[in-house]
C-alpha cells in the first residue's frame, strides 16, 4: 500500500556549507520537526566541468566537494582497508580514470596517448605504481564519502525520513564509464561517438536539443543481461530509498542524431528494449522503488511502458495552467500513482514564476484552481500540491523559504548562475517547520493514510 507523504527537493550543495557535514543531520531535524518524509536530490555524481551534475565523469563515484573540510581524518585504517578488499566494481577505473585525466591536464579522454585512451594493460599498470598516492587518495575520498552518506542515510531512516535519488538516464562521453566500457557504447574505431542523444525540435527549440552524450549499444547490453545497468541500479539503493530515472522515455525510443549533425534536426527515433530492460531490473530488484521522470511530449507507447511496470510519473504544478483540457499536469487531472511538484530544480521558483505572470485577469484565474488563494504566493500553489490525489508531494526548499527567481536553481539552456543556490543556517527555523508540518497533518501526508494503490 503507497502512503501519503510529503517531501523536501533540496540537493546537498544547497545545504549551508554544500558539504555532507552536520548540516545535512540539521536538515534531518527540521524535516522531522516539520512532518516531511521524503528528502529528495539531484544526482550526487561530480560534473565533467562546472557545477552540473548531470554530466559527470562517472555514473558512480560520488563527488568529491561533498567531502568535510576534516575528511581525512575521518579514515579508519583498518576499515579502509577492509573496504579495499571488498571494493566497489568501479572503484579502480574510477580512480585511474581521474589520475590519468589530472596527468594529461583534464583533457578527455579520447586525446590521451593510444595506450592510455585504448586501456593498454601494461601503460595502466605502470602508470598505477607511479601514481600511487595519488591514487589511493581518490579511493580514500570515496571511502569517506560512501561511510558519511551510509550514516546519513541510518540517521535519515531511524526518524522516517526516505532518501529519493535521481539518475540521469545517458552518461557523459568524457568519463570512466565510456572509457572503461567501450563495447556499451556507439563508438567508432578511435573511439569517437557515431551518433549523440538529444531531442527533436519542438515548441520551445525550432533546432531541438542536442545533448552530446554518447548512445547506449543496447544490442550489447542486452547480450549480456543489462549487467553495467544491474550494477548501476544496485549502486543507487545502496544511496537511496527511492530513485527517479530522468527521461524515462529514453527507455521506449531515443532521439538519435549523427554525431555530424551540429543540431538536433536531422535526428530519428531509435528504439529501445526497454521492456526487456525493467523485466531484468524487476526480476533482479523485487518491489524496485522507480520513480519515471516523464515530463514532456510522451507517446502511448511510452504511458505504457509505464504502467505495465507499475511505476508513478510525475506532474508539475506551473504547467498545470494552459487552460486545456487532459494536461497532466493540472490539478482536475492528476492521479494518485504520482509525484506532484510546484515545481523542479529546471523551474522557476514558484514566487518567481507567480511573478512572472502577464494579466490580473490570467493571474485571478490561475487563484481560482487552487483551493486556498487566502495566503500569499507560494502557499496557494504549495497548499494545491499537498491537497492533489498524488501519493507523494514534493516541494523545492526555495518555496517553503517564499523565495523569488534570484533563487532558483537552473536555468535550462543557460551556463552561467546556475546550481549555485545556497540554504542560509537561519532560514531552517522552527516557526517554518510548524506551518509547514500544519500542512502536512491538513492534507493527510503524514504517513498514517493509505492510498488502495499496491506498491
Amino acid at each position: 500500500m503507497r502512503q501519503r507523504q510529503a517531501g523536501v527537493l533540496l540537493h546537498p550543495t544547497s545545504l549551508p556549507s554544500g558539504k555532507i557535514d552536520e548540516q545535512a543531520w540539521r536538515f534531518l531535524d527540521w524535516m522531522a520537526s516539520a512532518g516531511l518524509t521524503v528528502w529528495q536530490m539531484l544526482p550526487l555524481t561530480e560534473p565533467v566541468q562546472g557545477l552540473s551534475p548531470y554530466q559527470s565523469v562517472s555514473a558512480f563515484a560520488m563527488n568529491p566537494a561533498l567531502l568535510p573540510e576534516n575528511w581525512q581524518e575521518q579514515v579508519n585504517e583498518t576499515d579502509y582497508l577492509a573496504f579495499l578488499s571488498d571494493a566497489p566494481h568501479w572503484l579502480e577505473n574510477y580512480a585511474l580514470f581521474m589520475a590519468l585525466r589530472k596527468h594529461f591536464n583534464q583533457a578527455s579522454w579520447a586525446d590521451w596517448p593510444t595506450a592510455y585512451r585504448n586501456r593498454g594493460k601494461q601503460a595502466l599498470t605502470d602508470f598505477a605504481l607511479t601514481h600511487a598516492e595519488q591514487i589511493d587518495e581518490l579511493k580514500r575520498q570515496q571511502y569517506v564519502l560512501l561511510k558519511n552518506w551510509h550514516a546519513l542515510k541510518q540517521a535519515a531512516n531511524a526518524k522516517g525520513i526516505k532518501l529519493f535519488g535521481d539518475m540521469p538516464i545517458f552518461v557523459a562521453y568524457d568519463s570512466a564509464d565510456v572509457w572503461a566500457n567501450p563495447h556499451l557504447f556507439k563508438l567508432d574505431a578511435d573511439g569517437q561517438p557515431t551518433v549523440v542523444t538529444g531531442v527533436p525540435p519542438d515548441y520551445f527549440s525550432e533546432t531541438g536539443q542536442r545533448w552530446g552524450n554518447p548512445h547506449y549499444d543496447w544490442q550489447a547490453m542486452q547480450q549480456d543481461g543489462f549487467q553495467w545497468w544491474l550494477r548501476r541500479v544496485e549502486g543507487a539503493l545502496e544511496l537511496f530509498d527511492l530513485i527517479r530515472i530522468d527521461h524515462f522515455r529514453g527507455l521506449e525510443a531515443c532521439w538519435e542524431i549523427d554525431a555530424s549533425e551540429e543540431t538536433a534536426i536531422n535526428g530519428r527515433w531509435m528504439k529501445v528494449p526497454g521492456d526487456a530492460f525493467l523485466t531484468a531490473l524487476q526480476e533482479e530488484f523485487p518491489r524496485l522503488p522507480l520513480v519515471a521522470e516523464d515530463l514532456g511530449i510522451i507517446t502511448p507507447e511510452v504511458v505504457a511502458l509505464k504502467e505495465k511496470f507499475d511505476l508513478p510519473g510525475m506532474s508539475v504544478l506551473q504547467f498545470g495552467f494552459n487552460g486545456l483540457p487532459d494536461n497532466p499536469h493540472a490539478l482536475s487531472e492528476q492521479v494518485e500513482n504520482s509525484v506532484v511538484y510546484t515545481g523542479t530544480h529546471d523551474n522557476d521558483t514558484t514566487l518567481g514564476w507567480w511573478e512572472s505572470l502577464e494579466g490580473e485577469e490570467y493571474r485571478q484565474w490561475v487563484l481560482s484552481q487552487l483551493p486556498n488563494s487566502e495566503q500569499p504566493m507560494p502557499w496557494p500553489m504549495i497548499e494545491a500540491a499537498m491537497e492533489s490525489v498524488a501519493y507523494l508531494a514534493m516541494i523545492p526548499m526555495q518555496d517553503f523559504l517564499e523565495l523569488d527567481n534570484d533563487d532558483r536553481m537552473n536555468t535550462p539552456g543557460t551556463v552561467e548562475g546556475n546550481w549555485l543556490w545556497r540554504l542560509k543556517p537561519d532560514q531552517l527555523t522552527e516557526s517554518l517547520a510548524q506551518q509547514v508540518a500544519a500542512q502536512v497533518q491538513a492534507s493527510r501526508r503524514n504517513g498514517s493514510e493509505r492510498s488502495e494503490e499496491k506498491e
